[in-house]
C-alpha cells in the first residue's frame, strides 16, 4: 500500500495531466465513458459526475467532470458570504459560489495541483472576477485563517485525502462559529473489495479512498460538527470496463453479488456557535 505522500503524488499527477491534455466534459471527458486511453488505462475520473450546466455561474472551461455531486446547489450560500472550496480544481464550484455571494462576498479555492491553480486563475481572469482567488495548498494544512469562512464546499475531494480526520479538523478550524459546510463525496455501503482498495491508481478516481457511509458520518460528528444531514444520496454502478482493470472474473462476480455498492452523498453540517458544541447562536 502506498504511503500518504505517494498517494498525494498520484493524485497530483493525474489531475495535472487532465489540465495539460486540455480535455473537458464537453469534449468527451478525460477517462469518461467516451474514452479509455486519454488518462492511461488506470483511473476513470468522471464516472461519478453530475451535470452542472444549468446552475447560474457555470463555466464550461472550468468543468472537467471530476465531481460527484452539486454541493454549491445545497450549500445555502448567501450574498456577502466568504466561501472556501476544498479541492477547487479549475474553479467550477467557485464560480457558481461567486454567483451566489455577489460582489460583496469572497470565494477562495484551495487545490494542491499547480496546473489546476493556473487554469483556475486563467478562467477567473477571463470572467473578470476580482473577489475570487485560488491558493495552492493541501486540505490537511489549509492556507486559510481561523474562522475565515462562512461556508465550506467540496466536491469529491475528501476521498483523495489520506488523512480525512485532519482534513475535517481543518474544515472545522476555518469555519466561523455558526458556519456550515456542504460537501459531495463518495462512500461505500460496505467494505470495498480488496482488489479495488489496494489499487493506488484507482485512488485518484475516488474509489479506493472511500470510507463506508457510517465511517464517513461518524468522522464528521467526531470532528465537532452538529446538525449533520445527508442532503442527497445517489447510488453509483461502476462499469464493467472499470472493474475488469482491477478484478478477475470471479472477483467481479463476488463484487456484484456480495458488495452493497458505492454512492455519492452530499452532506451538510454546522460548526457550533458555542464551545459546549450546542447550537446556541
Amino acid at each position: 500500500m502506498s504511503t500518504n505522500e505517494e498517494l498525494k503524488k498520484i493524485v497530483r499527477e493525474k489531475y495535472g495531466e487532465i489540465v495539460t491534455q486540455g480535455k473537458s466534459q464537453d469534449q468527451g471527458s478525460c477517462c469518461g465513458p467516451a474514452s479509455t486511453t486519454c488518462c492511461g488505462p488506470d483511473a476513470d475520473l468522471t464516472v461519478f459526475s453530475e451535470d452542472y450546466s444549468k446552475l447560474d455561474g457555470y463555466n464550461p472551461d472550468a468543468d472537467y467532470g471530476l465531481g460527484c455531486g452539486l454541493p454549491t446547489e445545497f450549500a445555502k450560500i448567501k450574498e456577502g458570504d466568504t466561501v472556501v472550496d476544498l479541492g477547487s480544481g479549475a474553479g467550477n464550484d467557485c464560480f457558481i459560489a461567486r454567483q451566489l455571494t455577489g460582489d460583496k462576498g469572497q470565494v477562495i479555492g484551495v487545490d494542491m495541483t499547480p496546473n489546476m491553480i493556473d487554469k483556475a486563475n486563467e478562467n477567473a481572469q477571463k470572467l473578470k472576477l476580482e473577489n475570487v482567488e485560488f491558493r495552492l495548498g493541501e486540505i490537511e494544512n489549509l492556507p486559510v485563517r481561523n474562522e475565515e469562512a462562512d461556508v465550506v464546499v467540496s466536491n469529491c475531494v475528501l476521498n483523495l485525502v489520506p488523512d480525512k480526520k485532519q482534513a475535517l479538523s481543518e474544515t472545522f478550524r476555518i469555519l466561523k462559529n455558526g458556519g456550515h459546510f456542504s460537501v459531495s463525496d463518495i462512500v461505500t455501503y460496505d467494505t470495498i473489495p480488496e482488489g479495488l482498495r489496494d489499487e493506488a491508481a484507482l485512488y485518484a478516481g475516488c474509489v479506493s479512498g472511500a470510507l463506508t457511509k457510517d465511517e464517513y458520518m461518524n468522522a464528521i460528528h467526531e470532528a465537532g460538527f452538529i446538525n449533520i444531514t445527508i442532503q442527497k444520496e445517489r447510488k453509483i454502478d461502476l462499469p464493467d470496463e472499470l472493474l475488469k482493470k482491477y478484478l478477475n472474473e470471479e472477483q467481479i462476480r463476488n463484487y456484484k453479488e456480495k458488495f452493497a455498492g458505492i454512492a455519492s452523498i452530499t452532506v451538510y453540517g454546522e460548526k457550533p456557535c458555542c464551545e459546549n458544541k450546542s447550537n446556541c447562536c
